[in-house]
């Protein structure tokens, strides 16, 4: 077999370099589309936001979530049902109408008699008051001589008096305080969710408003490249730059491009989550449309001066407050117990006419005064109530005072994070308007030709990073505001007043 000769073997290597190696003039794989589709992309992803014809101000907002909100109407429904439970007590002290009649038809007495009766419980003793009319005919029981009456009749008018036991208080009304308690309990809870609906109403309003601010910044630095892109193709054309430049300079335009869909993204999801606040008339949750975006950046809710003064307008401290009282009230209850039930009867008989046809004859006016005493032996169940009902006050004031130490850091806390976001957000504007300065000089020079195109997109870039720092300075201080308003209870701030 023939030796291959020595210019064949230099020949191969380079015939398996040109099978190996692609022309030049041959497409690579994963070939980008053309320029005028991406820009025609580019240019619709950098159209403006929508003017605002009717923005959604942060009051509308407010008052809307305030009505509207599933949980508040939940802790609404509540406060009803409290309210039902202490109607129910107040049936206690109804006026309470009785009619009785008797008769014999058959037997030794043919005495027959009828009568009603009003009473009245009293609300500050537990006694009452009573009236009454009865007329009798015929003969009565030795033992029932009460019942004769005059030809007319007889009117009764009396009262029970608690002298000691159920003087100050009884089980009536301690049931009407345990009730008109639980009233004030809802209320301060539906206090307490309406303050972190409103408080989360504020922070969804704002990183809606604030989600477009950040559409605006990234739309705002597409349209430079784009702006960019129309100079560099006359000046490509003229022979000015290189061809390459506006390759460079699409693939500034995508990357752009990636941060203002991201943007929109953000701006959707966070319009999304401020449904939750805003409702239509029947509850639905109502997705705000673009159009209603305010332009401006938001002021955040005013801080008191003072924000420890409004320690006790904190309605969890307000619940503590209550159940307090209650077990006070419930300590009152029990020590009533332990005294000996002293009653103080007083009536009054007026007979009206001549006397009965039958029986003993009863005429004019009759009056009768009485006592009731009744004294307990031994009051172990009482001791044991007082007892517990003293262990609970202790405990509620131990609780009170941890709540208060609570709220103490808490309103310190949140007073300093305020404070500190204002200056950081005075920082992140002076940051922003040095970066907007660097970036119009840097383009300046450019235009000129005495900078590069890379250093003003690093301009440019950090100039759009100095804006979104801003923004977002701009919120942790408007949520810090919000939050501090929450802790105070500022219910003017949170829209809770008035309406």
């Amino acid at each position: 077999m023939p030796r291959p000769s020595k210019s064949a073997l230099l020949l191969a290597p380079m015939l398996a370099l040109v099978l190996v190696v692609p022309a030049a003039g041959q497409a690579p794989r994963g070939k980008p589309g053309s320029s005028p589709a991406l820009e025609a992309d580019a240019r619709d992803a950098a159209r403006p936001l929508p003017e605002a014809t009717a923005p959604l101000a942060l009051p509308e907002l407010l008052a809307n979530s305030r009505f509207h909100a599933p949980q508040l109407l939940e802790a609404l429904a509540r406060v009803r049902g409290a309210e039902g439970r202490l109607l129910t007590t107040e049936g206690a002290f109804d006026t309470l109408f009785s009619a009785e009649i008797d008769a014999r038809p058959t037997g030794f007495f043919d005495g027959a008699d009828a009568g009603v009766r009003l009473m009245q419980p009293l609300a500050a003793n537990g006694g009452n008051i009573y009236a009454g009319y009865d007329i009798a005919r015929g003969r009565f029981p030795s033992s029932q001589t009460s019942n004769n009456t005059a030809l007319y009749g007889r009117v009764t008018v009396g009262t029970l008096f608690s002298l000691l036991r159920d003087r100050d208080i009884d089980e009536r009304r301690f049931n009407r305080t345990l009730a008109a308690g639980e009233v004030e309990l809802a209320d301060n809870d539906r206090l307490l969710v309406a303050i972190g609906v409103q408080a989360r109403a504020v922070a969804a309003w704002n990183n809606w408003v604030i989600a477009g601010q950040r559409v605006a910044v990234f739309k705002g630095l597409l349209q430079l490249a784009l702006d960019r892109q129309a100079g560099f193709k006359r000046q490509v054309a003229e022979g000015l730059r290189p061809a390459i430049l506006l390759t460079e300079n699409e693939q500034n335009i995508l990357r752009r491009q990636t941060l203002v869909v991201q943007a929109e993204q953000a701006l959707q999801q966070a319009a999304v989550n401020l449904s939750l606040f805003w409702r239509d008339a029947d509850g639905n949750p109502v997705v705000p449309t673009a159009d209603r975006l305010p332009r401006a950046l938001p002021q955040p809710l005013p801080v008191a001066e003072d924000v420890m003064a409004a320690l006790e307008n904190r309605p969890d401290l307000k619940v503590v407050d209550v159940r307090i009282g209650l077990a006070r009230q419930r300590l009152a209850l029990d020590r009533n117990n332990f005294l000996p039930r002293l009653d103080l009867k007083a009536e009054v008989n007026q007979y009206l006419g001549e006397a009965g046809l039958a029986g003993r004859a009863y005429t004019g006016t009759e009056s009768k005064l009485g006592l009731n005493l009744t004294v307990p032996i031994q009051q172990r169940a009482a001791r044991g109530r007082l007892n517990q009902t003293q262990a609970d006050i202790e405990g509620f004031q131990q609780r009170r005072r941890f709540i208060e130490d609570q709220i103490r850091v808490e309103i310190g806390s949140l007073s300093v994070a305020a404070r500190q976001a204002r200056r950081l957000l005075g920082i992140a504007i002076d940051e922003q308007d040095r970066a907007l300065a660097m970036a119009s000089a840097e383009r300046r020079r450019f235009q000129e030709g005495a900078s590069d195109f890379f250093l003003v997109n690093i301009r440019e870039e950090a100039a759009a990073d100095a804006q979104v720092r801003r923004l977002d300075a701009a919120f942790r201080q408007i949520v810090a505001h919000a939050d501090l308003a929450a802790a105070t209870a500022d219910l003017k701030a949170l829209g809770l007043v008035g309406g």
